[in-house]
């Protein structure tokens, strides 16, 4: 009875940490940006085939409505209330979209903006997604309702009211970032009504949070509120799941503020985890990927159960956020698919692909000026996420979740998933190469000169198809074929000027 109780404790708390996903699906998508009804056919028709777990959609939240300049991508982190209506849709949408994917088996986990309300640079008035008023003067939120007893005014103790100092923690956390409305999260009050607006969430059917700016909250604020939710709903979910949470901690180190003290809540964002594998893949500071071979919690990286990671997010592939230069994105193709391809075959944390629209860019003095475009709209109304006959998308949406390699990349992580990390092969430099157990491996060659040797796979012998170079279609390989040897060994070669210099073979692309 007593190891019963203990085991029934110990799964309560470890259930925040569990993304709960189904099918054996093992990686989200952040569809930034996205209008619910086009999530919505997303999940039916590409992301439950190909084996994506779940979605991270954007703040489902009323916004402030912000024209000068033009609808910008981070109004939506401006809350006005928590009613669930913006320009992806209304609550109705919403809803309709959790079901749909929820009923194919892909998980919805909502951005959630609860450690601010819109900024004191905006006007009071009706000019927000659901023409509530408000009035950020007098922090004034009636259709929450937030008044001036809920803010950390008081509590600031920078002479400003912002944050001037990131190595005070309670500047950090107790202070106004850029100059938005921050909430007193001590206050149980404000814990009740975040909690009640989550919780509304949650019996839609969403499976989980990213806590915005996690950062700037007290550890044991989130906890409050987080201890205030309930369980997930049980028509979807099996009995007794808690919520999948994931906390915004920007530490890349040498700040008062640490990802560890968060570690109770969630998992984190592990910014060091895109920053790093930036510099490796371009190889800057004279980094190699043979340098790869103990990644993760070797590289000083939160423990893999606590880490949520990534090669880019909507801010940082911008220049804002962490990580700086050496962020890949969409824009460095080549490069990114190979990130990419690495993240999705190393075992380490919980793994979230990137799918995002396209901006003009235009840089001034190292910035890119246009870095606050939003998504691809007619006169404010979003558009819709086309698709290509070569099932790319169109009207300005990227979609990298749709490129093959990274779609099938995602199927790779599904196929390996639980298999050790195994058979690791490095030539001193930026060619290597290793296999997750007896069910995939992956041949990496980064360096300016060509890749050509035998490697032990670890696989079964057979022929297996390539699915970075193409497919398996029925009984044949569309792209390059790699034969596995009894022993296991197999022999790749591999360009320096490939247009994808990596292969990646796994069980269910066998002939």
């Amino acid at each position: 009875m007593k190891l019963l109780l203990l085991l029934s404790v110990l799964g309560v708390c470890w259930a925040q940490y569990d993304p709960h996903y189904r099918n054996g699906r093992t990686s989200i998508v952040h569809l930034f940006e996205w209008r619910w009804d086009d999530i919505a056919l997303e999940c039916e028709r590409y992301l439950a085939p190909n084996g994506y777990g779940g979605v991270q959609v954007s703040p489902p939240n009323e916004n402030v409505v912000i024209n000068s300049p033009s609808r910008p991508w981070w109004e939506r982190y401006q809350p006005v209330s928590y009613k669930i209506c913006t320009r992806s849709g209304g609550e109705d949408e919403f809803r309709e979209m959790v079901k749909r994917c929820n009923d194919v088996g892909v998980n919805i986990y909502v951005d959630a903006v609860v450690n601010h309300m819109s900024g004191s640079g905006v006007s009071a008035g009706t000019s927000s997604t659901c023409g509530s008023y408000f009035n950020p003067g007098s922090r004034d939120f009636p259709a929450v309702p937030y008044s001036a007893w809920d803010f950390n005014d008081g509590k600031c103790t920078s002479g400003s009211g912002g944050i001037e100092s990131y190595n005070d923690a309670s500047q950090v956390r107790d202070c106004q970032l850029s100059g938005l409305l921050d909430l007193a999260t001590g206050k149980d009050y404000v814990r009740s009504t975040i909690a009640a607006y989550m919780n509304n969430l949650i019996s839609m059917g969403v499976a989980g949070f990213r806590i915005d700016a996690s950062k700037h909250m007290w550890p044991g604020d989130i906890k409050a509120f987080l201890d205030k939710l309930n369980n997930l709903n049980t028509q979807w979910f099996p009995e007794g799941s808690r919520p999948f949470i994931y906390q915004e901690v920007i530490d890349l180190g040498g700040e008062a503020v640490q990802g560890s003290e968060y570690f109770g809540n969630g998992r984190i964002t592990e910014f060091k985890y895109g920053a790093k594998l930036g510099t490796v893949i371009r190889k800057w500071n004279g980094e190699k990927m043979s340098y790869l071979k103990n990644w993760g919690e070797g590289w000083s990286f939160v423990p893999t159960d606590r880490a949520l990671v990534f090669v880019d997010n909507h801010d940082n592939q911008r220049g804002h956020g962490a990580g700086g230069a050496s962020i890949l994105t969409f824009w460095d193709a080549r490069l990114y698919k190979m990130a990419v391809g690495f993240m999705l075959a190393h075992p380490y944390g919980a793994t979230r692909v990137m799918s995002s629209f396209s901006w003009p860019r235009y840089f001034q003095n190292g910035q890119d000026v246009n870095d606050w475009v939003g998504p691809p709209n007619d006169n404010g109304v979003i558009k819709r996420v086309t698709i290509n006959a070569d099932t790319t998308c169109g009207n300005d949406w990227v979609c990298e979740h749709r490129w093959r390699q990274i779609r099938n990349m995602v199927i790779f992580r599904n196929v390996v998933n639980g298999q050790d990390f195994t058979n690791w092969w490095d030539n001193g430099s930026n060619q290597v190469a290793f296999g997750r157990g007896n069910k995939g491996f992956i041949v990496f060659n980064n360096d300016d000169w060509e890749l050509s040797t035998n490697l032990q796979t670890g696989l079964p012998a057979g022929t297996y198809c390539d699915v970075i170079s193409g497919d398996k279609s029925d009984n044949h390989c569309t792209g390059i074929e790699v034969h596995v040897g009894s022993d296991g060994l197999a022999y790749f070669s591999i360009s320096n000027n490939a247009e994808d210099p990596f292969i990646a073979i796994h069980v269910d692309a066998k002939l």
